[in-house]
């Protein structure tokens, strides 16, 4: 759908519907990059800390399971931060481009950069360019197993936006998408692949299943009249079932990875480490007691909280460290 009076490319407008009000990209940004930065979600910073978050758990999680801490690490640390900015902006990119059509006949979507007229798909696609050649180069100071890894993480992020016209399941690619980087991570302080990095994976999963669900319940009556497929539609009344299998789903896994990874080692460290998903678990009841699917900005800030959920196994990770 094209907007009757679109903007020419690069003007700015005021914000998109679903941003954070009084965020940088509006106060700040010069108004020629806005529709940019929008693009690739600068103005909306949770979907980098979620891209972000299982990179830092695969880090800390491989330094618990060795016991090493190497310099190289705050490099690890700092450059997935980056990568995950870029990467995650121009997976929106990408995103936008596959469904610019959708996007203009959804009221939470339609005023986005692209439906809105305010940047053309070349434009688009010239950006995502140029953020995932920046990736690449952080990438490449990586070890050749994670670089491997980073390389073959497009796959998914390729795939995910087409995946919600064929599965009702789009939220696991979204998972398989977001998760990568405790993969990543992990690979690129060990230097190879281990069963507890997969276990971590498949908790990040499971807890993108539980957040992406409450998201996708804030467009599931415009999915419902342009066909468009999510686990919101899916579960429609049974979404609290659902969510409390996730929420299990993703302590236990990341329990299971936790003493994997301390398998051998200091028992007080591991019950210090045990601690991260249980804490990470008691934020996901919390928003179970607050949910109600009717409530948009509600679902919103539900969502948002998600932050805060992931980053709980931090410090108990870090301190298990100490030990």
């Amino acid at each position: 759908m094209t907007p009757a009076n679109p903007r020419p490319e690069g003007t700015a407008q005021d914000s998109v519907a679903d941003s954070v009000r009084g965020n940088w990209v509006d106060r700040y940004a010069p108004a020629a990059t806005r529709p940019y930065l929008r693009l690739s979600r600068a103005d909306r910073p949770i979907g980098t800390w979620l891209l972000l978050l299982p990179c830092w758990w695969g880090l800390v999680l491989a330094m618990l399971h060795d016991g090493q801490a190497r310099w190289f690490d705050l490099w690890i640390f700092g450059g997935c931060a980056i990568g995950a900015f870029l990467m995650r902006g121009a997976g929106c990119t990408w995103n936008d481009i596959t469904d610019r059509h959708i996007d203009g006949s959804v009221a939470r979507t339609a005023s986005r950069p692209i439906p809105s007229g305010q940047v053309s798909v070349r434009g688009a696609l010239a950006w995502l360019v140029v953020q995932a050649l920046v990736a690449f180069c952080i990438l490449l100071s990586f070890p050749p197993t994670a670089i491997a890894l980073g390389i073959l993480a497009l796959a998914p992020v390729a795939i995910y936006p087409f995946a919600k016209r064929f599965t009702w399941w789009p939220q696991i690619f979204l998972g398989i998408a977001f998760n990568w980087g405790a993969l990543l991570a992990w690979t690129a302080h060990t230097g190879q692949l281990e069963w507890p990095a997969v276990i971590l994976y498949l908790a990040g999963i499971a807890w993108t299943l539980f957040y992406d669900t409450i998201y996708a319940h804030q467009d599931a009556e415009d999915d419902a009249l342009i066909g468009v497929k999510s686990t919101a539609r899916l579960f429609g009344d049974r979404s609290p079932l659902w969510l409390r299998r996730f929420l299990v789903a993703t302590v236990v896994l990341m329990t299971a990875a936790v003493i994997l990874a301390s398998r051998g080692g200091d028992p007080i460290a591991l019950l210090i480490a045990l601690l991260g998903p249980w804490a990470l678990g008691l934020h996901l009841v919390w928003q179970m007691t607050r949910l109600d699917v009717q409530d948009m900005q509600g679902l919103l800030r539900l969502f948002r909280s998600n932050r805060d959920a992931g980053l709980l196994p931090l410090p108990f990770f870090a301190a298990a460290l100490l030990v």
